[in-house]
């Protein structure tokens, strides 16, 4: 399976990351370890997950996802297969949040007690700081490469200008760099992205991991209605999608799903995969048959009429 880059790192991924936000959520045990084995299994290898998944949940605290993921390495054997993301920076508690050199150097080794590893091989800033500058959290990034804790580091919610500030630095005074950026970006969310992100991107090299490759579902086709809203618990969040354009893009993608013999999430992840600087969409799945759907983006290719096509549809 074709392989790519991830930024000026020696890093290569297949192009379809798994979100493990699911794991300890949506996914018990049980169904986790059967989707990760179905992933590996068909030539994929970048596992993505956080230190908050899934904190959200009612009586969860936090860590559950890497957990889930710790004992799978370790059960399955495979962890020489894979590559582990995860990320730093959410609030795990009270005073325990952001990115100090002080937080840093404790949820890394948190991270690794979960995860049953001795190193991580892509570790990213989840989400800004703005209290601590730039430097110091490159420092701490720089320290654990040094000592072999974690390979290469990428980042997720932070503004153009801390990106651009953080790169900057890393050029000027020889700390790690930022080689991967973890957006939101699929199909419906364009505009941000193509707009802020994807011109530094470009320029340094990054390459992009686009989370809510689905739009939470909604590109797969499943909510056209308020009525179908209550089909998952992520529902809610498609809510926002059932407008005029929306309606637009799943018309459009209808359209090609029909034309190559497949579905709409496969369209979806495809059309995404085709985008200029893309590694690999990062999509959830919670059995082996929605897994499945994803998998076969992998190999399918659009045509320039197909791409065309969902691009008007979803132009912003």
């Amino acid at each position: 399976m074709e392989k790519r880059k991830l930024g000026r790192s020696t890093l290569s991924v297949a192009p379809l990351a798994f979100g493990g936000n699911v794991f300890g959520w949506t996914a018990d045990e049980q169904a986790s370890f059967r989707l990760l084995d179905a992933f590996t299994d068909a030539g994929f290898n970048l596992v993505d997950t956080a230190d908050v998944y899934s904190k959200w949940v009612s009586g969860n605290q936090g860590g559950e996802s890497e957990t889930l993921i710790g004992k799978w390495l370790k059960q399955s054997g495979k962890r020489d297969q894979v590559l582990i993301a995860t990320k730093v920076g959410g609030e795990m508690g009270p005073q325990q949040k952001g990115l100090s050199r002080a937080h840093i150097t404790r949820s890394v080794e948190d991270s690794l007690r979960r995860l049953q590893t001795d190193h991580i091989d892509l570790y990213q800033t989840h989400y800004d700081d703005m209290s601590t500058p730039v430097e110091e959290t490159l420092t701490a990034y720089a320290e654990l490469i040094r000592a072999g804790k974690i390979r290469v580091i990428g980042a997720s919610n932070i503004s153009p200008e801390r990106l651009t500030l953080s790169l900057h630095s890393s050029e000027q005074y020889g700390y790690p760099r930022y080689e991967t950026l973890q957006p939101e970006y699929n199909l419906y969310d364009r505009e941000k992205y193509e707009r802020h992100y994807a011109p530094i991107c470009k320029e340094h090299g990054l390459s992009v991991l686009p989370y809510y490759a689905l739009a939470s579902g909604f590109l797969t086709g499943k909510y056209r209605s308020p009525a179908d809203i209550a089909k998952s618990p992520r529902g809610q969040k498609a809510l926002g999608y059932l407008n005029e354009r929306g309606t637009r893009i799943l018309s459009a993608l209808d359209q090609v799903a029909a034309r190559y013999h497949t579905n709409l999430a496969s369209v979806s992840i495809a059309w995404l995969a085709q985008r200029p600087g893309i590694a690999a969409p990062i999509a959830s799945a919670t059995s082996v048959e929605q897994l499945q759907d994803l998998i076969k983006a992998a190999t399918l290719q659009l045509d320039k009429e197909a791409v065309q096509l969902l691009d008007e549809a979803s132009r912003w």
